[in-house]
């Protein structure tokens, strides 16, 4: 028997009892469609993490407090600090430092408020973070110089306190209590539930540590973002900074009491704990294509009770026992590749559903369905219905004519 034959004679006989075949395909459908839905998805985060990181800026590296176990008392970052990495003398690789102090603030607007991420920053933190103002002006010098009032803010932060994102600038908002003109608005970045950076005000690097981020000694800074002249002496750049604060610090090597951090560094951890989560929601799928699998046993074993004496009559009337065994695989080959076709446009469907709800609740996901996971899903379904089928189709093949024919 060919292999074109055997499936013409699986689909015919699996056409006799057609919500029993319908049920079982149902199980496989059920399990493709899940881990094509639950993979595309972790895949669709992956990138939404990576591409917010990406986005943060160009080159960057983050300096901040802390380094190794060893050392107690870490010095603190300071304005100092900045100065020295800006000295291209020093550090001939950067090309920008901006040091800022962050924390939460409680931000409000007539009956409106909001607690967010407040930051403190000079006017290089715009170009370093690739911010625009879509409204008004970012922060400017003279701003740093007077301890200004002044603000940049989201647009999350717009739509919550405003409902609006035109004609925010000369709005007088205030920020724990205290009176703030906003004069910018930036441009949407994207958000997500890794960091929402539209979700954020700017305030003047000195008036937040006049007013609001007290910090001591005063001229500390919770972070430097350093910019790197180009991607291929990002390496270059950390090493020259290394070198700054060791001397500053007067830390041995080996002994920092500082961290720097690159945006590979972020992305290369955020896709290990992105891999992580897709393997584990695509390996939870796949335990419902095993549960569809067995489906697939159980009916083709009643199917081989059933159809006993057909064949007892197809051996005694010369049909080997490869035939049989070619018959019934045929059959739940079958079963596994209908399920797993459907299955995949159930999981393609998933996915944009998936996608559609997250943009609705601004979270940006949008899931990546790849031709390696359809055709993973497609060979994995066949294959599961070969191995489930292999014992009732060996059963079937190993039934003795005589015995067959005499069954009841």
């Amino acid at each position: 028997m060919n292999i074109g034959a055997a499936i013409i004679e699986a689909l015919e006989s699996l056409s006799h009892n057609k919500l029993r075949s319908g049920l079982t395909i149902l199980g496989i459908v059920i399990g493709v469609a899940a881990v094509i839905a639950m993979v595309s998805v972790g895949r669709g985060a992956q990138d939404t993490i990576t591409g917010s990181i990406q986005g943060i800026g160009t080159n960057l590296l983050f300096v901040f407090r802390g380094g190794a176990e060893e050392v107690r008392n870490p010095k603190p970052i300071t304005l100092d600090d900045a100065q020295a990495i800006a000295d291209p003398l020093q550090a001939p690789s950067v090309t920008g430092v901006a040091p800022v102090l962050q924390g939460s603030a409680k931000i409000n607007f007539g009956g409106q408020s909001t607690t967010t991420t407040l930051s403190g920053v000079t006017p290089a933190y715009g170009a370093l973070r690739n911010y625009t103002v879509s409204e008004g002006e970012f922060l400017n010098e003279s701003h740093m110089l007077g301890n200004a009032s002044v603000a940049v803010i989201g647009p999350d932060v717009a739509d919550k306190l405003f409902g609006r994102r035109e004609g925010v600038t000369g709005e007088m908002i205030r920020i724990e209590g205290q009176p703030f003109r906003v004069i910018g608005l930036l441009t949407p970045k994207g958000g997500s539930a890794f960091s929402n950076q539209d979700s954020i005000v700017l305030i003047p690097l000195s008036t937040a540590q006049e007013r609001l981020l007290r910090r001591s000694p005063s001229n500390r800074v919770d972070l430097l973002l350093v910019q790197a002249g180009s991607a291929e002496s990002v390496l270059q750049a950390s090493d020259e900074v290394a070198q700054i604060l060791r001397a500053r610090h007067r830390t041995a090597v080996g002994l920092d009491d500082f961290t720097i951090l690159s945006q590979q560094d972020f992305i290369a951890t955020a896709s290990t704990i992105t891999n992580v989560l897709t393997i584990f929601l695509g390996g939870i799928a796949a335990i419902s294509l095993l549960v569809g699998g067995i489906g697939i046993m159980n009916i083709m074993l009643v199917s081989v009770t059933e159809r006993t004496r057909e064949i007892g009559l197809r051996k005694a009337l010369g049909a080997h026992k490869r035939d049989i065994l070619v018959q019934f695989l045929a059959e739940s080959s079958v079963l596994s590749l209908i399920g797993g076709l459907i299955g995949i446009f159930l999981g393609w469907l998933i996915g944009v559903v998936v996608g559609r709800i997250a943009a609705a609740n601004n979270a940006a996901i949008n899931p990546t369905i790849g031709l390696d996971i359809v055709l993973l899903a497609t060979l994995f379904s066949t294959a599961v219905g070969l191995f489930f089928g292999l014992y009732p189709a060996n059963r079937a093949a190993n039934l003795q004519p005589v015995e067959a024919l005499r069954y009841e």
